[in-house]
């Protein structure tokens, strides 16, 4: 299978604080990648260097063969971003929005206006084609910027965030969309801090901390690493005490619960390993349950 993003060895700092710090990763040609991160990792860096807004200090990059430096013009004609903050004027209608950047992208008159037509059908919103984008709910907003990053069709397509700040109806319409795009051969690398989207969507997960990558693998690999179950300790009102890796053997589990406080009381249970439990281990710390914090240096 082909490498469709190549990073090796990049770095990026602003104002002498290190963003990047010798990234490698790839990204196969028609896969999923779940870049996952707290605020400050150098998701959006990454992204951003990708898509040729920023440049490296250091290293290569490359996407579909070209480098993100040298051949920058060839980099954009192949890709598509969309960030984390809506890019559509809110004046025009969502048929007007779509028309306009296809006539921009180069589409005639007559094919500008039935790509515009595919596309408000596909991602359902032809009932609100001719409506004005300011009364659009975040998840219509979220869903036109995606149709205006596939215009072109593109064969590479970043998402930065998309689905940040939706209600979790808008959020599941949305992961959809990103599973067709998938599933028609486009490659996706997609920045989250929802557990839930990489685990859904994402053929690899790899997490970045601190401008590098501590853990790299499918969502069954990395939780595998923590272990094959997680004793929980729960207290007298049903909240989770505390929480301890296992392997699923006896022994494991006499372990587990020697690890537990003397004197703890309530009651124990096993569950299965989670990417949160992944996160935790990796990093130090539980993932952030607050993806609207936007991070413009992430």
């Amino acid at each position: 299978m082909s490498t469709a993003i190549a990073l090796r060895g990049i770095s990026k700092s602003y104002g002498g604080t290190a963003v990047l710090q010798g990234l490698d990763l790839e990204v196969a040609a028609g896969g999923v990648l779940a870049l996952l991160g707290p605020n400050g990792a150098g998701k959006t860096t990454t992204i951003g260097i990708l898509s040729t807004l920023v440049e490296p200090d250091s290293g290569t990059a490359t996407v579909c063969g070209y480098d993100v430096v040298r051949a920058a013009d060839a980099v954009r004609r192949v890709i598509s971003v969309t960030g984390q903050s809506s890019a559509v004027d809110g004046v025009l209608s969502g048929r007007q929005n779509l028309r306009m950047m296809a006539r921009l992208g180069g589409l005639g008159r007559h094919a500008a206006r039935e790509r515009a037509d595919q596309l408000l059908e596909r991602f359902a919103l032809d009932a609100a084609a001719d409506k004005r984008v300011s009364t659009y709910s975040g998840g219509m907003r979220r869903k036109l910027d995606l149709a205006i990053s596939l215009i072109g069709t593109p064969p590479v397509v970043f998402l930065d965030e998309p689905t940040t700040g939706l209600d979790t109806r808008s959020r599941q319409s949305l992961w959809d969309e990103i599973r067709t795009l998938a599933e028609a051969g486009t490659t996706v690398l997609l920045t989250t801090q929802y557990l839930e989207e990489a685990d859904r969507l994402a053929d690899r997960i790899a997490v970045l901390e601190h401008g590098v990558i501590v853990a790299d693998g499918t969502a069954a690999e990395l939780k595998a690493r923590v272990g094959s179950e997680v004793l929980a300790l729960h207290g007298a009102d049903g909240d989770t005490v505390l929480e301890v890796p296992t392997d699923g053997t006896l022994d494991g589990l006499r372990a587990a619960l020697a690890a537990l406080p003397a004197g703890a009381s309530g009651s124990v249970a096993l569950r299965s390993p989670s990417l949160d439990d992944v996160f935790l281990a990796v990093t130090g710390s539980p993932a952030t349950p607050t993806p609207e914090l936007v991070d413009q240096k992430g």
